[in-house]
């Protein structure tokens, strides 16, 4: 989804409204009389266009917007194509053509106020014109520049935002949202950019107010609903997201982000017949959309018959102007496509164009800052610390099913999922806020038993949330590895099930996945083995340190191959009878939202076991790891 660069809501309004008003002067245009009529309804409408539309002084993106909108307004109301097409043509025209109005306000009368005024509208037009046509070095400088002439334009600080977004300067982007809301606390596009970014960076929590806070203030802000909903889904929170999809459609039932998201949500509600349906439908709009096209390489296995799938993909990523995460999303589906069909030079090359894409956008991984981390929760949780400490509660209902992205942790919570006892919660973000809320006590002697029980107690409300009847409630967020430490300081009595997975097949499957913008580690082969050799001594510590018996090592080779004698021993750990339910995973229906939400509907499988093999003399350093022990 990409982000609210300007605010074109008004040009959009303008556009609705006028198409209104020309398709109510309409008559069936079959007789002379008609096309009479139909002629009269054009010279009020271009009259109308001079008095309102032309004093705003539209840029390109703005008339864009304000074209589409008045077009696809005058189909909705049953105007003929062909009569659509020709009225715009001729609005636009009229729009641009030389005779600029002195609308009262225009800054071509000239006072001692203009000057200032004048340089600044201009401004802003050139650097969004510049924006619009992705070149980003231009705009930064003009945007720099307006906001230098005026340090208090709001849409200055936001757009420059945006452009930095552009060029992979996330955090310096995000310090502009903010200041662009510290001047103006209620401005919606800029509430929607930085919920946007903070969407696409993985931080939902976050993202969910300020793009609800938008919407409050513009209830037909349709692209702020998308990134809502893709929020809420992130956050499995299934249905919420589907009624922003829905509210968003009934604004613009054309509205081919609307229809993908919705798509992605039966996908991930295991709907693919009703997911490919909404995914035509999105390419009916518009043929060429990239995240439509990404979108089909995952509702199946592609094969070789999917050849013009192909060939729309590789004209689609040649093309000019086309985003950045735009390119990336497309080359990782071309590389599924290659993958499934064989063509294993093709698929790494088309994954290492678009990891390196996705990286020249995300904050770099920092090696040192990851250990610094270990290094904290080693010196924190010693077997003297785990020991002593009293638990917030010694419930059972959590279960935690961890490990390395790509791991199986899907796989695991669909068959526990299965049991008529058990619910899955997904990837929950509880843990990482809870760490971050509470660094300055994890650094010292860990969390006081204030702040365990107070996490308890929020937990448990927040699994109740999800399931108030269930035994047992599964957080499969493979990041909890990291925390484990703190969650048995928590919960003493919760299991932990850890996915092993050959360390090697693991991280390739990590970076032949797209992932959010704050998974930086998976976009570089060095990064990803930098990344699995502490986590598998963060891994070795909490198994030193946290009681016998806490966590269960359940090697995913393993688990496909004897799927019956692994499931009965999961079962068993989790202090659950067996029940031959789990057996038929692939059955049991629920959200799921995350990348396995196609494989977990499959019947077991072992193809990607020793995958790597295909991909062997393209992994340099993750060859490596293979030595790492057991």
């Amino acid at each position: 989804m990409t982000l609210q660069w300007f605010d074109a809501s008004e040009a959009t309004k303008i556009g609705i409204e006028l198409a209104d008003q020309f398709a109510l002067q309409q008559v069936t245009p079959d007789n002379a009389t008609a096309r009479g009529k139909q002629g009269d309804g054009l010279e009020v409408l271009l009259d109308r266009a001079d008095r309102e539309v032309r004093g705003l002084r539209l840029n390109f993106y703005k008339k864009a917007k304000f074209a589409n909108s008045f077009k696809w307004r005058l189909l909705e109301k049953g105007v003929e194509k062909a009569v659509a097409d020709r009225v715009t043509e001729a609005l636009v025209l009229h729009l641009s053509a030389d005779k600029t109005l002195p609308a009262q306000g225009d800054e071509s009368v000239e006072t001692p106020e203009r000057p200032r005024a004048k340089n600044g509208r201009r401004l802003l037009e050139q650097a969004n014109r510049a924006l619009e046509q992705g070149h980003y070095a231009d705009a930064i400088a003009l945007y720099e520049e307006l906001i230098a002439l005026d340090p208090r334009h709001a849409a200055g600080f936001s757009n420059l935002g945006a452009a930095l977004y552009k060029i992979g300067r996330v955090k310096e982007a995000e310090g502009y949202f903010l200041r662009a809301l510290k001047l103006q606390p209620d401005f919606p596009d800029a509430l929607s950019n930085i919920g946007t970014l903070l969407q696409l960076t993985g931080r939902y929590a976050d993202a969910e107010k300020y793009l609800r806070h938008a919407i409050k203030l513009n209830p037909r802000f349709v692209s702020a609903r998308i990134n809502l909903g893709l929020t809420l889904a992130s956050l499995n929170r299934s249905q919420e997201a589907k009624a922003q999809y829905d509210k968003a459609l009934k604004y613009e039932p054309r509205n081919a982000y609307a229809l993908v998201s919705m798509a992605l949500l039966a996908q991930m509600d295991g709907n693919f017949d009703q997911a490919e349906v909404m995914l035509s439908r999105a390419l009916q709009v518009d043929p060429k959309m990239p995240k439509a096209l990404a979108a089909q390489a995952g509702m199946r296995k592609m094969t070789s018959s999917d050849s013009a799938w192909l060939q729309s993909a590789q004209e689609v990523v040649s093309s000019d102007g086309i985003e950045q995460l735009d390119e990336a999303e497309v080359r990782f589906a071309i590389g599924k496509y290659c993958d499934d069909v064989g063509d294993f030079k093709l698929a790494f090359e088309s994954y290492e164009r678009a990891n390196d894409l996705v990286k020249a956008i995300a904050e770099p991984y920092d090696p040192a800052m990851y250990q610094e981390f270990i290094d904290i929760m080693r010196h924190t949780y010693t077997p003297e610390v785990v020991s002593r400490g009293t638990g917030g509660s010694a419930s059972m209902k959590p279960v935690f099913v961890v490990g390395m992205p790509r791991s199986g942790t899907s796989l695991t919570e669909q068959i526990l999922s299965s049991h008529p006892a058990v619910r899955g919660a997904g990837e929950l973000p509880f843990w990482s806020m809870a760490v971050d809320k509470h660094e300055a006590l994890i650094k010292g002697a860990g969390l006081d038993e204030s702040a365990r029980n107070k996490l308890a107690e929020d937990y448990l409300k927040l699994l109740n949330a999800n399931s108030a009847d269930a035994l047992r409630v599964v957080d499969k967020a493979p990041v909890n590895c990291d925390y484990l430490g703190v969650i048995h300081s928590v919960f003493p009595n919760a299991r932990i099930i850890y996915m092993q997975r050959n360390p090697i097949d693991s991280c390739l499957s990590c970076y032949f996945q797209k992932f959010a913008l704050s998974l930086n580690y998976t976009m570089d082969l060095s990064d990803l083995a930098d990344y699995y050799r502490k986590h598998h001594t963060l891994m070795a510590h909490w198994r030193a340190v946290l009681p016998p018996g806490t966590i269960l090592d359940v090697p995913y080779e393993e688990l496909v191959a004897d799927q019956e004698r692994w499931s009965r021993r999961i079962l068993d750990f989790v202090g659950l009878d067996w029940d031959g339910r789990v057996l038929e995973f692939q059955e049991t229906k629920r959200f799921v939202a995350t990348a396995s939400a196609w494989q977990v509907r499959q019947k077991i499988y072992q193809h990607s076991v020793r995958r790597f093999r295909n991909y062997q003399k393209f992994l340099g350093p993750l060859l490596e790891l293979a030595k790492l022990p057991h």
